[in-house]
């Protein structure tokens, strides 16, 4: 998912791209933030190795946490701890941040059962979540539904966010247009729309 949001692979290229090996860290300049990107692809190792030794660097000044489940784990249980772990590093370290969860490769489940799995998935997470509380989005490699769930969360790094949507308004009633969107450069994110 972040070869296609951050790096404009299409859907068919990642299957070309390995299983992740180690902690893959990137950057990304987006909207004057610095979007930190800390994969380790589920590997028990890096996770508990992160989680003990640089927990407080790692989970310091965070205004939002993406956190990516794949719907066919057979490991639910231990990726809930994860989930859980970094929980409570976010409450200690920045209380404030903003909560999101990614339920991933939702194509691979049937057609008929996708509703009800991720309504399920869902429940669960907000459950766990508590104190906290997080916004879910289901997400496949093969649509859309990646960008409108990264849209939806970076859209909470937005300063001034009723000032732009305001802007938005009047351009579209000064063009007369029904509609208009506002993409980031890179991503092609929508960053906002009227």
């Amino acid at each position: 998912m972040r070869s296609i949001i951050f790096a404009n692979y299409i859907a068919r290229d990642t299957q070309r791209l390995g299983a992740t090996i180690d902690v893959q860290h990137s950057q990304v300049g987006f909207l004057g933030n610095l979007v930190l990107n800390w994969d380790c692809g589920g590997q028990d190792t890096f996770m508990e190795n992160y989680f003990t030794s640089q927990r407080d660097n790692i989970f310091r000044n965070v205004e939002l946490l993406i956190y990516v489940f794949d719907v066919e784990s057979r490991e639910l249980e231990k990726d809930m701890h994860y989930y859980q772990s970094c929980l409570e590093a976010i409450l200690q370290n920045t209380p404030d941040a903003k909560i999101f969860c990614l339920v991933h490769k939702m194509d691979l489940v049937q057609e008929d059962q996708r509703d009800l799995i991720f309504k399920e998935r869902e429940e669960d997470l907000r459950r766990l979540s508590r104190p906290l509380e997080c916004a879910c989005f289901r997400t496949s490699i093969w649509d859309e539904t990646p960008y409108k769930a990264w849209s939806s969360t970076v859209y909470q790094l937005i300063p001034n966010v009723q000032q732009l949507e305001m802007n938005l308004r009047n351009f579209a009633q000064i063009i007369e247009a029904n509609e208009v969107l506002l993409f980031e450069r890179a991503t092609f994110l929508v960053i906002s729309h009227y």
